[in-house]
């Protein structure tokens, strides 16, 4: 059986005709291998071309790489029996810091020579494998030397083909461990204040008959994880390990080497180290302890792997912190900006090494908590946390519950040991708004929902221009709403959408009941809400109440007008109580603003009031001089009626644009419909089904009728027919007279398919709304014709990908994660709105 690391670079080494393609064929997926036949026929379209060899070995080497930057295993499927091969494969491995393993197949010269001869392709000669055999013998005691972590030899046709392979996991590989978990900083040997910090967080210290702590019992299934530096400059190093080690043995623990106990382990093997920084009082220490016991510790602290990665890659933790291209990778430079983390090469005034400042450059999806440098408060940086906070020198010895992000610490008792220098906060960014670096070239935003959504550079330069120039305070901009997607086009002869095709999408996708809401002519709109100027000011400051913003970030209205809309919105929120029901201070909902109007005054006059009046002037008049025509006994009867036709659309046109406009003075005639709760503190609401929503926004109706305007709605079985024709009814009677339509949504709200969430909104639009989207004359047979192939599939997925962007943002922001976090996913929203997306939709 050969064990091979679950991310690995794997050598196959063997003569032409060892049966290399066939053993990988066997063990290995079809696009982990890497055969050189196979990539010199890419480049010479014979795969027996040895003239192409250097450039199939190139384009080899470039295909392994890239399938190593993405954590694929790989498998190189050549003879790789000269040396200078192995080398440049065992570089990439090193390029990528994963674990390079050789796979030999000695195979008799008979068998080899035999099998190419029965192969048509294989020319060459018996000499050919006498002379590869040659050289696989010669480098046999040399692959571990040459830098392969595992060779594993087999040796004849049997032995080949009774191998198999296991994969393992890399031990740094924690993934399945989910936690909970709390996360401690340095130890350094101070016990007392490591046994007060475990009681606080509801450990039972468990002691020998010597009284001494030999283990912790966690609260509730509970997790501590050790950081490192558990030793050295502290009184008590050996109390320290006896009890971090048995919480370890008895599964109650989890721990990382931090660099002293690198240093340890030297000192204890007997290696010729400094017995500075501590060192000499913990070695101390230790000879006062049986043999065994520093036997066991010697094991302990080198059997530590570099970091972990926990909770299915949502948090590492690592001594020194880890950047993100290191995460779940093994090599010696991982291993050693874990422990050291990484420098300029400079000194400080204290004669110590200048750290860079990975943290403040950190863009990864997962949490990283360390430690290494003493800071006098743990602040968050960029999802990064240093948790050192300078027991030893007389600061205070600090955990991390997680996922809860709670911070509890426990005082020094003493200083312990004179800092070399005073304590350094931790690398910041200068500032903690989205950057111009953060959003130049193609980017990817790593989402909770549907993965890594990567964001085009041309996407991002439009997106850039619109939040640079006219969008709001970057604070008031935790959220855009996505773009929604529309029903597939209806079989019906005079209709583009009807209810039943949303209906049987999402029957499809496995939702059995929908409800359906009615679509508001208005704005939409995003109200954020703060229940004062004093509530949550290190958010918001404290000169505005809230902000009512567009889809692309722009406020609707001057100043003075949004703050007495945001203080009536407030003055709801606390009539109907909800800002202690929420237990929140501020507020984020989802709504349309009415009329359409208010907003869109501009594009009414110059686009839809133009085109109706030039309609309405010429048409009629037109119609006249037909009448007039035709009676005089001309035949202008098909032309006459057309030109009625187009007249009675143009009426038409009118009347549904005009269903939306009305005259609005300050906030008098403006209504607000809000239909979601999208956000408050600490917390987010896409687990809420709709009804719970639209409950909420019906007290905040009731508690102002005059500017909150409630959404009327029905619930429909998508699965009963008799429902599904009492929703088409609901739908028929909402548009009969002009109305707008419904968006027809999963009632629980987000509701997760085989592969991705499916649509949180489908929308359902009438006959004389859609008019005003399509023209007067849309709902002429010609004309529904050419709308009807309606190509679905882009904006589909458009929507689907704002709509994860826009869940991302409202979970980061309800956990107050830095504020370029939050707009990282709000300016990829913006961005996707410049796709190019069938007009017709």
């Amino acid at each position: 059986m050969i064990k091979l690391p679950a991310l690995s670079l794997v050598v196959l080494v063997g003569v032409s005709g060892s049966g290399k393609s066939t053993f990988a064929a066997r063990h290995f997926g079809r696009f982990e291998v890497i055969s050189s036949d196979f990539c010199r026929g890419l480049v010479a379209d014979d795969e027996n071309d040895q003239s192409a060899t250097v450039d199939a070995f190139d384009v080899l080497r470039y295909i392994a790489g890239k399938r190593l930057a993405a954590g694929r295993l790989t498998v190189v499927d050549a003879t790789n029996v000269q040396p200078e091969a192995r080398r440049t494969l065992i570089e990439v491995a090193r390029a990528h810091d994963v674990l390079p393993v050789a796979i030999v197949l000695d195979v008799p010269e008979s068998v080899a020579v035999a099998r190419n001869a029965a192969r048509p392709d294989r020319a060459f000669g018996a000499h050919v494998v006498r002379r590869q055999r040659d050289q696989l013998r010669r480098s046999l005691r040399g692959l571990a030397r040459e830098g392969f972590r595992a060779v594993h030899t087999l040796r004849g046709v049997e032995e080949i083909d009774a191998a198999t392979i296991t994969r393992e996991p890399l031990l740094t590989d924690k993934r399945h461990v989910t936690g909970p978990f709390d996360v401690i900083g340095d130890v350094h040997g101070c016990r007392s204040e490591l046994e007060a910090l475990l009681t606080a967080l509801g450990y039972a210290l468990v002691r020998d008959p010597a009284g001494r702590p030999v283990d912790a019992v966690p609260p509730a299934g509970r997790t501590a994880v050790f950081l490192g530096d558990l030793v050295d400059r502290g009184p008590d190093s050996p109390g320290v390990l006896r009890l971090a080690m048995g919480m370890v043995s008895a599964g109650h623990a989890l721990a990382v080497p931090g660099n002293h106990e690198n240093k340890l382990v030297r000192a204890l093997s007997g290696r010729n180290v400094q017995a500075t920084h501590g060192l000499a009082e913990t070695l101390e220490q230790l000879a006062a302890q049986p043999p065994e016991f520093r036997a066991t510790v010697e094991a302990f602290c080198r059997d530590l792997v570099s970091h972990l990665v926990l909770d299915g890659g949502r948090l590492v933790v690592a001594h020194a912190g880890l950047k993100e291209a290191y995460h779940g990778r093994a090599s010696g430079r991982v291993r050693s900006f874990a422990l050291y983390g990484d420098t300029t090469g400079e000194t400080d005034e204290f004669g110590l090494p200048v750290r860079y400042p990975w943290a403040r450059d950190y863009r990864g999806a997962a949490m990283v908590l360390y430690g290494h440098t003493p800071t006098p408060e743990p602040e968050w940086v960029n999802n990064t946390m240093c948790l050192d906070t300078g027991c030893v020198f007389g600061g205070k010895l600090t955990a991390l519950r997680y996922p809860e992000r709670e911070l509890v610490s426990v005082p020094a008792e003493r200083v312990w040991y004179e800092p070399a220098r005073p304590f350094l906060r931790p690398a910041e960014r200068e500032s903690d708004l989205l950057d111009i670096e953060d959003v130049l070239g193609n980017r990817g935003v790593q989402t909770a929902h549907l993965g890594r959504i990567t964001v085009r550079e041309e996407q991002a330069a439009g997106a850039l221009e619109v939040m640079s120039r006219f969008a709001l305070d970057p604070r008031w901009l935790p959220y855009l709403p996505p773009t929604m997607a529309p029903c597939a086009t209806s079989a019906l002869p005079d209709l583009l959408e009807h209810p039943a095709e949303a209906f049987e999408a999402y029957r499809a996708d496995g939702v059995s009941r929908v409800i359906c809401e009615e679509k508001h002519m208005g704005s939409r709109a995003v109200a954020l809400v703060r229940r004062s100027l004093s509530a949550a000011a290190s958010r918001f400051g404290e000169t505005e109440l809230g902000a009512v913003y567009t889809r692309t970030g722009r406020s609707f209205f001057a100043p003075a007008l949004t703050e007495s809309l945001v203080a009536r919105v407030g003055a709801a929120v606390e009539n109907a109580g909800l800002w202690d029901e929420l237990g929140t201070d501020w507020l984020l909902l989802d709504c349309e603003l009415l009329p359409w109007s208010a907003k869109a005054e501009d594009l009414l006059r110059h686009q839809y009031a133009a085109v109706g009046a030039a309609a309405r002037a010429a048409l009629p008049a037109a119609v006249g001089a037909l009448s007039a025509a035709s009676a005089r006994g001309l035949d202008v009867t098909g032309l006459l009626a057309r030109t009625s036709s187009r007249a009675a659309n143009a009426e038409a046109f009118t009347r549904a644009y005009r269903r939306y406009c009305w005259p609005v003075s300050s906030l008098d005639g403006v209504l607000l419909a809000p239909f979601q709760v999208l956000a408050a503190e600490g917390a987010t609401f896409h687990d809420r089904d709709h009804e719970w929503h639209l409950s909420v926004a019906d007290r905040l109706a009731a508690a102002d009728p005059a500017l909150i305007r409630t959404t009327r709605r029905l619930v429909v079985d998508v699965s009963d027919a008799a429902s599904v024709r009492a929703g088409v009814d609901w739908w028929t009677g909402l548009t009969a007279d002009g109305g707008e339509g419904m968006v027809v949504k999963p009632l629980a709200n987000f509701v997760r398919g085989a592969k991705a969430p499916v649509q949180p909104g489908i929308k359902v639009r009438g006959r004389e709304y859609l008019r005003i989207i399509y023209g007067p004359d849309y709902t002429e047979p010609a004309n529904l014709d050419r709308l009807r192939p309606r190509h679905l599939g882009h904006k589909r997925s458009l929507a689907l990908r704002e709509y994860a962007l826009g869940l991302e943002a409202l979970d980061r922001f309800a956990k107050n994660e830095p504020l370029w976090r939050v707009h990282e996913a709000v300016f990829a929203i913006l961005a996707m709105e410049s796709e190019p997306v069938d007009p017709r939709l």
